[in-house]
């Protein structure tokens, strides 16, 4: 064994050291690949702007060429439509310059260029603009004279010199570019290749050791064979431990269960009691009022008629959700794991229902709980399926904003054979990175200024789960949070481990 053990950390060694050696070369491989990805990137968008300055600058030339010509044009016959073409033209240049100095502003000698360029096409508009107004008034030798004299045909070649002065001053700068990305690349093909040299030989040395490591696994499979000769035996022996942990369990569950249910009997009794003393109080009041309206105050009248029958509405509807629980308690207790009972559910009723019996508690801090129909139906668990929405809705309740108004929307819809509900609020929010930690047992999230255990939370994925569904969050910290609970349209039983 000493043997073996000396094996192994040589071999964990050798493995970290490959590792480490495999990873830096990847990041090195990483790096100058997305490196030459860059300058490849980058030498794109050079090549893409001397395109754009070439086609530009040809722009340029073709419609001081038009200019010229339409002047020409109206030189030997006066027709407006040759006018015509020269304004609609020079509408057209003003935007093409203003490119064209965008373009080159960063390089200084192309910008003096580009100067030179505006200077002669506005020169060029002056003389063109000059020979319509001679032509127009009708004198043809002078016009032609002036035009002549002017020299329009030098303007044109001055254009074009300065417009293959620039376009030879991108292309310069561009070939300049491509034999520095030249040679760039060539360096990251060679940073590439030791990578991978490293990363072969690191390779074949972790292939060598792993094939030794497993000839001294296999001369140590007999003691791992008779180390599991045992372990039936161990598992058997652990599994009794649980098992006696568990039946401790559920009897503490039972007796707890039986001592809650004992002041609960009570509270119902001394509900139906109130409920039922409650008739002759209100006559009472109603005589006091038609007989003596100085003793019938606005507080009593109030209280008989509508607070107390709520607060025993309220009371009632508490209680005999307590009961539910309870008999869940007592029944999980005595089977050991209850067991699922799918029944046809109308989630939109359910829902209701839950929010009637927080109708105080929202009412009192001036919350609205929407419930969005239609909502889809489902078969499942009814008790599951309740506990699920009130622990969801009295969390929202409880983790609200104080800033706002608490909102509660209930939504629902079918995606193929699953139901989604997701249950929506504007609370204070869940930091990201405990959108799952919520879910785990006696894990909370944010300022711990209410009461619980964080209990809730994990029991309702626990129930998910058994309902052959998962649940899920996604919040932002002053926005509120939405757990989506997805559940099968139609619950089948599956093995649970």
């Amino acid at each position: 064994m000493p043997v073996l053990h000396q094996m192994e950390r040589r071999f964990g060694r050798f493995v970290l050291l490959a590792v480490v050696l495999g990873f830096a070369a990847l990041v090195v491989a990483v790096a100058a690949a997305a490196w030459g990805f860059a300058r490849t990137q980058e030498m794109n968008g050079l090549l893409v702007h001397t395109y754009r300055v070439e086609l530009t600058l040809a722009e340029i030339r073709t419609l001081t060429e038009r200019a010229e010509t339409s002047r020409r044009g109206f030189l030997i016959e006066p027709n407006e439509r040759f006018f015509q073409t020269f304004v609609d033209t020079e509408a057209q240049i003003a935007p093409v310059l203003g490119t064209i100095d965008r373009l080159v502003a960063d390089n200084p000698s192309q910008v003096e260029r580009a100067q030179r360029l505006r200077s002669d096409v506005e020169r060029q508009r002056l003389t063109i603009a000059s020979s319509f107004e001679t032509r127009r008034g009708g004198d043809a030798a002078t016009a032609r004279q002036a035009f002549l004299s002017e020299g329009g045909g030098d303007i044109i070649r001055d254009l074009r010199r300065i417009a293959d002065e620039m376009v030879a001053e991108e292309q310069g700068l561009l070939d300049a570019r491509r034999q520095a990305q030249e040679r760039s690349l060539a360096h990251t093909y060679w940073i590439l290749a030791a990578a991978g040299l490293i990363l072969v030989v690191v390779g074949g040395g972790t292939v060598e050791l792993v094939r030794r490591n497993l000839a001294a696994l296999r001369a140590s499979r007999n003691d791992l064979r008779a180390l599991n000769d045992n372990l039936e035996a161990a598992v058997e022996t652990r599994t009794a431990d649980l098992q006696r942990a568990n039946d401790e369990i559920q009897r503490f569950a039972y007796i707890v269960s039986h001592d809650l249910r004992s002041p609960l009997v009570n509270v119902m009794g001394f509900t139906s009691e109130l409920d039922a003393a409650l008739k002759p109080l209100s006559d009472l009041v109603e005589r006091a009022e038609a007989e003596a309206p100085q003793l019938a105050s606005e507080e009593a009248k109030l209280a008989v008629r509508e607070d107390l029958p709520e607060a025993i509405g309220f009371i009632r509807s508490s209680t005999q959700k307590m009961d539910r629980l309870i008999n869940a308690i007592l029944r999980l207790s005595r089977e050991g794991r209850r067991v699922i009972q799918p029944e046809r559910i109308d989630a939109a009723e359910v829902l209701e229902g839950i929010a009637a019996s927080l109708a105080h508690r929202s009412g009192e801090i001036g919350a609205e709980i929407a419930i969005e129909k239609p909502l889809p139906g489902l078969v499942s668990d009814r008790l599951a399926v309740e506990q699920i929405f009130s622990n969801l809705i009295e969390n929202a309740l409880k983790y609200r904003d104080q800033a706002r108004p608490a909102r509660i929307a209930i939504r629902g819809r079918r995606e193929g054979k699953r139901v989604v509900f997701d249950v929506a609020d504007n609370g204070r929010g869940i930091d990201p990175r405990d959108h799952e930690r919520i879910f785990d047992l006696f894990r909370r999230s944010g300022p711990q200024d209410q009461p619980g255990e964080g209990i809730g939370l994990a029991h309702v994925r626990a129930l998910a789960y058994r309902l052959g569904g998962n649940i899920s969050c996604s919040s932002e910290l002053g926005r509120g949070s939405t757990f989506s609970l997805a559940l099968p349209a139609i619950y089948s039983p599956r093995k649970e481990g």
